[in-house]
C-alpha cells in the first residue's frame, strides 16, 4: 500500500501537464514546511503526514525527471 495522498497517485500525476506539477510541488512544499513549523512547537498531531507529503514530493519529482529524459510522455493538448 502506498503511502501519500489518494489525489497525488502516479496515475493522477501522469496526467498533469509541467505546469499543474510544478504548481502540486509548491504546494506539496508549502504543506511540509508548516507541518514541520507545527512539529517543531509541538503542535503536530499526525506525525505519519510528514511523511506522506515527502513521498508526495519525491512522486512529482521523479515524474518531472522521466518527463526530462523522455522516459514518460507528458499529456498532449488533446487528452
Amino acid at each position: 500500500m502506498a503511502i501519500g495522498t489518494k489525489e497525488l497517485a502516479p496515475t493522477e500525476l501522469d496526467a498533469f501537464d509541467d505546469d499543474k506539477l510544478v504548481a502540486e510541488l509548491k504546494k506539496a512544499k508549502e504543506e511540509l514546511f508548516n507541518l514541520r513549523f507545527q512539529s517543531a512547537t509541538g503542535q503536530l498531531e499526525s506525525h505519519g503526514r510528514l511523511k506522506a507529503v515527502r513521498r508526495d514530493i519525491a512522486r512529482i519529482y521523479t515524474i518531472l525527471r522521466e518527463r526530462e529524459l523522455g522516459i514518460r510522455t507528458a499529456p498532449t493538448a488533446s487528452e
